[in-house]
């Protein structure tokens, strides 16, 4: 799949493969943080797509399953599979995909977000909407300033039950923690929008 325009054929070799987030071994093996099922619960509650989604940092297929049941076609791909899937790797940054027919939604490896975010915008077609699950923080420092000034997302869904994720996937030790420390959000970008983003909140 190099330098040609993928328009999303759910049964081609890169329909789910497995996870991603990148970073150091210790605090877990490439970074992998799984979505609790709930927030794409939550994002659905709120947000329409496209019938035809990527996932592109799938890790287990934590929001990938929970797409499919709502009956969208789903691609699901990851730079280092968890075992959803394919065993085969597709790097979202690095390989060379230039048009995708549907939306993109994925919690990427927070290292990599302003890039998944461009990657993902570049990608998708006029109007075609973009959805990262991401920290709070990620509305700070001035190179995100500048990313949201020349492509301003359209919705903030601010979790406010706090959503965890959870640690190479095992929610099982969170089951009884309540909510996590760290806040998250669904940033929504919809390609081509100007304008000033609105901020929603869900639980």
């Amino acid at each position: 799949m190099t330098n040609k325009d993928w328009t999303g054929n759910t049964h081609s070799t890169f329909v789910t493969l497995g996870a991603s987030n990148h970073v150091d071994h210790e605090r877990q093996q490439h970074d992998y943080y799984a979505t609790d099922p709930r927030a794409m619960e939550l994002l659905l509650e709120v947000e329409r797509f496209n019938p035809l989604i990527w996932e592109p940092a799938c890790g287990g297929g934590h929001l990938s399953e929970v797409l499919r049941k709502h009956k969208y076609s789903v691609i699901s791909t990851d730079l280092y599979p968890q075992g959803y899937g394919s065993n085969k790797p597709f790097d979202f940054l690095s390989d060379k995909v230039t048009y995708f027919s549907g939306d993109i939604i994925t919690n990427p490896p927070y290292k990599y977000a302003i890039e998944f975010v461009q990657k993902a915008l570049d990608i998708v077609r006029p109007s075609g909407k973009v959805a990262m699950f991401l920290k709070l923080l990620f509305l700070e420092t001035n190179k995100r300033r500048k990313l949201f000034e020349e492509q301003p997302f359209k919705t903030l869904y601010v979790s406010s039950g706090r959503i965890r994720c959870a640690m190479n996937g095992d929610f099982e030790q969170y089951k009884d923690a309540g909510g996590g420390a760290t806040a998250y959000g669904w940033f929504v970008w919809e390609k081509g929008f100007h304008g000033d983003p609105v901020i929603k909140w869900i639980n």
